[in-house]
């Protein structure tokens, strides 16, 4: 065969695949429109802003005497600009640190008392504690926080400028390594309620589209077993697989980095139930009509990247801006990770997740029943 024919045969394979890709609007969605919604979503966290903002505690527990001869209070007061709207910003102190080539570092400073400063840290809303003792600045932050360390240094340097501090050595750095602070305490909840996410999702959601686009439900036509009874057996299976795969990576982490539950281990069973209730639900919808593996593909990608991005699995998602962040938690991820972590560092109990776990089980028999009325065999 001449060359001239061979060519001809694979522009003709090439055009009529082609064609048979344009036919199919959801793959050009999954795979040209997802992908640049993406980069916009993660470009709102990554991208580098004009203001980068940065959230420190301040301790309010010191008296009215040791505040007038508090180092910390000396700098908030002369150095600082006062939030002049009261109620409007929670923020009581702001400062800007303008550097041409670096960009602008504004400090909101929150005065909280411990406890509640403790809780926001191992939320990830703040990064850094400071108090005053004995003319001194004591900063407290995790010392394996990049970020805080950052923090600390810009915070440092802006304090011990100018006549606020006449002492050489004013400064005192108190690391927090206790347990719930570190960044390993804030990890790991959150890579407990991405593999609930991740394995409902692709192991109901993509296996049921696979079996579909196989022809493999179509045989399950003729037998007399109902759809409901074949979708509960399979979320069944998957949630005692999720079990002991929590099991396992807890387990880890105890003996690998001595992390401790301190809530209620029974309350967090519960929320880990009605997580994978939710996720279950929800896999069942996504796979209840399409046969197409490429598209299920596409669908299952939308539903667990953006979360995965959002819900603060790896970093807080207070590093988005404030508008979304009212969006994002009213996501089921971020409903489940919030709760667990709570848990896990907040010493929370059946008071705090009983609201997580009424909405996730809601949301996953809502999206259950919906998927059930609309699912196909083929």
């Amino acid at each position: 065969m001449s060359r001239f024919p061979r060519l001809r045969q694979l522009w003709l394979l090439t055009l009529s695949l082609l064609r048979e890709l344009i036919r199919e609007p959801g793959v050009l969605f999954w795979g040209i429109v997802f992908p640049i919604l993406m980069t916009v979503g993660l470009g709102l966290a990554f991208t580098k802003k004009a203001d980068v903002i940065r959230k420190v505690a301040v301790i309010s527990e010191a008296g009215s005497a040791e505040r007038d001869s508090s180092v910390v209070y000396n700098f908030l007061e002369n150095k600082c600009v006062k939030n002049p709207v009261s109620g409007k910003e929670d923020y009581k102190w702001k400062l800007e640190i303008k550097n041409e080539k670096l960009g602008t570092s504004v400090f909101f400073f929150y005065e909280l008392k411990w406890d509640d400063a403790m809780i926001l840290l191992k939320r990830g809303t703040i990064n850094l504690i400071l108090t005053g003792n004995d003319g001194h600045a004591q900063y407290h932050f995790d010392p394996m926080n990049s970020d805080a360390e950052l923090t600390y240094l810009k915070l440092s340097s802006a304090i011990g400028s100018g006549d606020v501090i006449a002492e050489e050595k004013s400064a005192e750095i108190k690391p927090l390594t206790i347990k719930g602070t570190r960044y390993i305490d804030f990890l790991v909840p959150g890579l407990l309620t991405m593999g609930i996410m991740m394995s409902a999702m692709w192991g109901i959601s993509y296996g049921i589209i696979e079996k579909r686009s196989k022809k493999l439900l179509r045989r399950l036509v003729a037998t007399p077993m109902k759809k409901s009874h074949f979708l509960i057996a399979l979320i069944t299976v998957r949630i005692a697989m999720n079990f002991v795969e929590a099991i396992v990576l807890i387990l880890f982490a105890i003996i690998a980095f001595h992390i401790t539950i301190q809530g209620s281990i029974s309350a967090m069973i519960l929320l880990f139930l009605a997580g994978n209730i939710a996720f279950a639900g929800i896999a069942v919808f996504v796979s209840c009509h399409t046969s197409n593996t490429e598209v299920g593909n596409g669908l299952i990608n939308a539903i667990v990247t953006p979360m995965m991005v959002l819900s603060g699995i790896f970093f807080s998602y207070h590093n988005f801006p404030d508008w979304s962040i009212q969006i994002i938690n009213k996501l089921p991820l971020t409903i489940l990770t919030d709760g667990i972590r709570s848990i896990f560092n907040e010493g929370a109990g059946y008071p705090q997740v009983v609201l997580p776990v009424m909405i996730l089980i809601a949301t996953g028999v809502i999206f259950f029943m919906a998927g059930l009325k609309l699912f196909k065999w083929h």
